[in-house]
């Protein structure tokens, strides 16, 4: 009997289920996640600063508001699946119940990679940021590949064990950057050279200079805001946790970057933020922060930069944890990838997996002599980001078909034409608006990748980079195709770990 490529079936007759973790987790703990993921500190020391400097765009605060609008009507569809399918899979599951077992597995090779860049690249920022911090305050000079492995060690630790250890930590570096920002934002409103103006809210401030490079840069600061859904399995009522967490994270996110970019320009003076921007680059918040609340308040943000790094490594380091543990289980990979540890509950194997990759990358650049920032961070932060950005694509497509199928069916089977309980909001027009609006951005991310990297157009690296995402999806899409001429039985189960109320 042939499978139907289209939507996971039911799990193979004989097959354990799989263990499941503990629900631990409510509201509070995935949007400490997510917004430890998105790095506040990390994003106004390092992301504002170089969105104003790079492309020369005044209205950088606006664009932060309307990105946050623009993930909120993806995040329509993205929550409405996640109320039908609550596995750990995420862009996985969602890819294969949406639009086939093969589109699942690539999707999850993509995401594998784009996880696993933004952990090192944000590890190679920490290395860099805590020996400089070393240096200039006790004389010690450490390499920064040792921090990257002391660091490894410790988010490693804490991902091995129980996730809700991880939240306690979170919650706890999240209030400190928070409250860093919170301090910075108001200092800057107070001491604004040339007045607080509205200039920066303004539609023409927005398109004035690269948008292009604008919003990519921008997108980059959201990252992780879709992590929610990965931890399905340890959420305290999945169906409404999940959706009400992303919300949540996209609403605070969003405005309290838009408003701490509003400061930073206040701070500097709308007439001259550009040119500070590109002059000061990540010190730029220091600089003004002397300025304005003198110099303990700059050596005290620089001590909590570092912390904000550690909670973004934490953040991502659980994010690809679970997918190895979600493809561990369906048989894509290893089966023994699958198990979760006896006693914490935690998806330990896969926290081993992405902690030995981490300090197996690290290795490499340390080896070749690379700078931490200029090619570790950059190179692979941008990497990250556009496939993130291919996935939120695929997502919303993907949307669209669960829900058109899932229709389809139920008219089939004569249960008197009802529809799915999702609106057409939520199953149609909000992920085709948010595909469509992906689509150009991931566009604009490929064509400009030469200046998010600082490279020249015929730097090879420009088109290396990018070619890494499309790598990885052939090889999930020749995997997947292997999985079901070989092993038929593997091929059958993938997705079937998400729990789908599918007809």
């Amino acid at each position: 009997m042939a499978i139907d490529p289209r939507a996971p079936a039911a799990r193979p007759s004989g097959a354990a289920p799989p263990a499941t973790p503990q629900p631990r987790i409510g509201v509070p703990g995935i949007v400490f996640f997510i917004i430890a993921a998105s790095a506040p500190l990390t994003v106004a020391a390092g992301g504002i600063p170089q969105s104003l400097g790079i492309t020369g765009v005044l209205g950088i605060p606006l664009l932060y508001l309307l990105v946050a609008a623009l993930l909120a009507v993806f995040s329509a569809g993205y929550a409405a699946m996640s109320r039908h399918i609550t596995g750990a899979g995420a862009f996985y599951a969602y890819a294969a119940h949406g639009i086939g077992r093969t589109a699942g597995v690539a999707a999850a090779f993509v995401a594998l990679v784009s996880y696993n860049a933004m952990q090192v690249g944000i590890a190679g920022l920490f290395g860099a940021t805590t020996a400089d911090f070393l240096k200039a305050r006790t004389g010690l000079d450490v390499p920064w590949w040792a921090l990257v492995l002391a660091a490894t060690a410790l988010v490693g630790a804490l991902g091995y064990r129980r996730v809700d250890v991880g939240v306690k930590v979170l919650a706890v570096l999240i209030v400190i950057e928070s409250g860093t920002v919170l301090v910075f934002d108001i200092a800057q409103f107070g001491h604004a050279p040339q007045g607080v103006s509205l200039a920066p809210l303004t539609w023409h401030a927005a398109t004035d200079g690269a948008l292009g490079v604008a919003l990519c840069c921008i997108f980059a600061a959201f990252m992780g805001f879709e992590s929610a859904a990965l931890y399905g399995e340890e959420c305290k009522d999945p169906r409404r946790t999940i959706g009400r967490a992303t919300y949540t994270a996209l609403a605070l996110i969003g405005v309290f970057y838009a408003a701490t970019a509003w400061a930073m320009i206040s701070g500097a003076g709308d007439g001259r933020a550009v040119r500070y921007a590109a002059a000061h680059g990540p010190e730029m918040m220091f600089a003004l922060g002397a300025d304005s609340l003198g110099p303990l308040f700059s050596d005290l943000a620089q001590l909590f930069l570092i912390t904000s790094l550690i909670a973004a490594l934490l953040s991502f380091h659980n994010a690809v944890a679970r997918y190895v543990r979600s493809l561990g289980r369906e048989g894509v990979l290893p089966r023994g990838l699958g198990a979760l540890h006896p006693r914490y509950g935690s998806p330990a194997r896969g926290s081993l997996v992405q902690t030995a990759v981490t300090v197996a990358v690290t290795a490499l650049f340390a080896l070749a002599g690379r700078d931490p920032v200029d090619d570790v961070f950059t190179w692979l932060t941008n990497l990250g980001a556009l496939g993130v950005i291919l996935l939120l694509l695929v997502t919303s497509v993907a949307v669209i078909c669960y829900f058109a199928r899932r229709d389809g069916r139920r008219t089939d089977e004569g249960r008197d034409g009802r529809r799915t309980d999702e609106g057409v909001w939520q199953r149609l027009i909000a992920p085709a608006l948010s595909a469509a609006a992906l689509a150009v951005i991931f566009y604009l991310a490929l064509t400009t990748f030469e200046v998010q990297l600082g490279v020249g157009p015929g730097n090879p690296l420009r088109w290396i980079l990018p070619s890494l995402v499309l790598v990885a999806a052939v090889l999930g899409v020749a995997w997947a195709r292997y999985l079901r001429a070989a092993r038929p039985a593997a091929y059958a189960a993938i997705g079937t770990c998400a729990t789908s109320d599918t007809p």
